[in-house]
């Protein structure tokens, strides 16, 4: 609750931020993340104070850092000059970190809301600063990642008279926001501010306010209340909505559960934070564990109880228990592939979101439960029975035991031009314990799901249901400014990579040594390959080739090559070890196809 402790003078009550891991549930991306980042305690913060002299754009910033943001991307413009000279006056305390294209700068905010769960933050000038954040925005609108975008507006009263960058903004982004308004003063952002906030964490998307040039420089001095507003009512305090279903649906949910004889999980992001409960479930029940590509942290990879990823990027194994199984558990997950879930009416099914529009959604689940998956499986866990029974369990693991020696097999081949197979494990073998990965799209996303074998430590992320090229290298730098005491490193084809590779020379500007692990083979390789599945020749797919490593050093980072097998660990660990920003581009095979499970082969 707001006070006013004395004339022109503006107090916000104390607020309490809460720690990642508890914070974003879903968005976290890993469940072993380190304990700072995982402790649920509320934390008083210092509170923000606003005198007469203070503009719109001071609340707007004051209230961000009040509920814990720390960084925002973007690039400057004179449509946002006020808030930009806000963050200048509070450098101290937030970081403001320009880049070369505001799609990168939407593209690091989600990435940091995936990596931390904390707010990811973005600003876009006027007109086409705006239409840049879009992309990355509807990423971190699709994936859930709480981003509270600022964008800019022409004057208040040369809107709607075809005013130079007079784009209506609001209307550009009501699509994908769960909170979009106008401001239109400093007393209406003392409220709507901390809803935005609030809006973003709680309803875990992106959350967008448009503020006019001289509205953002508007003091509180010159503003005045209407006759109905008596002053602020709002505040930043809030927790996460962390539901537990009522006694009699767990009670519904774990006698199909208790029924099943071969019981197979599917778990996603949404089970991220809920890894000791996942493995106890799985124990209990004798039931395997599929992992969707964003909850490929979930379970580490040698855990006995995982099948690996699933879908046309996952193994024969997530395959062979979703055919077979009689139940299946959907934990915070909608894996889209609908062709690897069990037939309907094969098996029954129980599902826990936290979204109750999403039960239901990819199966016909007989037991729907809202809420989140870890408090969720704790009330849970107490009425499963322990089977006896685990010949499911150990089927699974016979074939586990085969697709490795098959996977070890294909990354062992050694021929020129590489398989990228070969890139993604000596990355995965020399990666730091606990590494931060992000991933691009394309077909080295098939490859990194397939060939990364995630270790307890590590955390992933990439670009899940928006599934856009170009979020690699944003994703990374995003990380490394989350995570500073963490490697991170990024997998990217060539394709999209060019798109935003300008954002190489932001991560060198800030000092921020990522890595970042190019597989170029001078094609968009997915594409050529989907072409020719449905009969089509290849058309378009062929990209001119870039000399990759002069473009990092003329951007200040290093750079290694690597074209022959014995060329690739040596070029990897050079980079890794490198204490400055610094890509490896490994020339792999053209013609080496993303294979689906059934169709992989040494």
């Amino acid at each position: 609750m707001a006070r006013e402790i004395s004339p022109g003078r503006f107090d916000r009550r104390s607020f309490f931020q809460l720690a990642a891991g508890a914070a974003a549930g879903g968005v976290v991306s890993s469940a072993s993340a380190q304990q700072s980042e995982n402790e649920s305690a509320l934390k008083a913060q210092p509170s923000p104070a606003f005198e007469d002299n203070s503009t719109t754009a001071d609340i707007l910033i004051e209230t961000l850092i009040a509920w814990g943001a720390t960084h925002v991307f973007g690039i400057v413009g004179d449509g946002i000059n006020s808030l930009i000279e806000a963050l200048r006056k509070r450098q101290d305390r937030i970081r403001y970190i320009g880049v070369r294209h505001e799609e990168g700068a939407a593209f690091m905010a989600s990435g940091f809301a995936k990596h931390s769960g904390r707010l990811g933050v973005c600003v876009g000038t006027t007109g086409p600063g705006a239409i840049h954040l879009m992309n990355g925005l509807v990423d971190a609108s699709l994936d859930g990642a709480p981003v509270v975008a600022l964008t800019g507006l022409t004057f208040h009263d040369l809107r709607g008279v075809r005013y130079q960058q007079g784009i209506d903004t609001t209307k550009l982004m009501q699509a994908f926001t769960v909170y979009n308004e106008e401001v239109t003063g400093p007393q209406h952002a003392l409220l709507i501010a901390n809803r935005a906030c609030r809006a973003a964490l709680g309803d875990r998307g992106v959350a967008h306010l448009a503020i006019s040039k001289d509205v953002q420089m508007m003091k509180m001095s010159a503003d005045k209340r209407s006759l109905r507003n008596p002053g602020a009512r709002s505040s930043s305090s809030w927790s996460p909505p962390l539901p537990t279903p009522p006694a009699e649906q767990l009670r519904a949910a774990a006698d199909v559960l208790n029924a099943g004889r071969s019981v197979a999980v599917l778990a996603g992001q949404g089970a991220l934070a809920a890894r000791d409960e996942v493995t106890a479930l799985a124990d209990r029940l004798g039931a395997p564990v599929a992992k969707a590509l964003l909850g490929k942290a979930v379970l580490p990879d040698d855990s006995p109880f995982t099948t690996g990823g699933i879908g046309d990027l996952g193994t024969a194994p997530s395959s062979w228990i979703m055919r077979n199984c009689d139940t299946v558990l959907i934990l915070g997950s909608t894996m889209p592939w609908e062709e690897y879930y069990p037939a309907p009416g094969q098996a029954r099914g129980v599902q826990v979101d936290i979204k109750p529009d999403r039960l239901g959604l990819r199966y016909p689940v007989e037991v729907g439960l809202t809420g989140d998956v870890k408090s969720t499986l704790q009330a849970l866990l107490p009425l499963l029975n322990q089977k006896g029974d685990r010949a499911f369990l150990g089927e699974m693991q016979r074939r586990m035991a085969e697709w490795n020696k098959l996977v070890n097999e294909v990354v062992a081949v050694e021929k020129s031009p590489v398989r990228p197979q070969m890139v993604i494990r000596a990355v995965s073998d020399l990666l730091a314990d606990d590494a931060v990965i992000s991933l691009d799209c394309g077909a080295n996303t098939h490859f990194a799901a397939r060939c990364l074998e995630l270790r307890a430590g590590q955390r992933l992320t990439g670009t899940g249901m928006l599934a856009s090229m170009a979020s690699g290298l944003p994703y990374a730098i995003a990380a490394s400014l989350a995570h500073p005491q963490r490697q991170s490193v990024a997998i990217v084809g060539d394709g999209g990579f060019s798109m935003l590779m300008a954002e190489l020379a932001t991560a060198v500007a800030n000092h921020l040594p990522v890595k970042i692990i190019i597989l170029r083979n001078d094609s968009l390789a997915e594409v050529k390959f989907e072409q020719a599945e449905i009969g089509n020749p290849e058309y378009g797919c062929a990209l001119a080739p870039i000399d990759f490593v002069s473009v990092a050093k003329a951007c200040g980072a290093d750079a290694f090559r690597c074209e022959r097998p014995q060329e690739v660990r040596p070029a990897i660990q050079a980079a890794l070890s490198s204490p400055r920003a610094a890509i490896v581009e490994a020339i792999v095979d053209a013609n080496e196809k993303p294979a689906k499970p059934d169709e992989l082969r040494a």
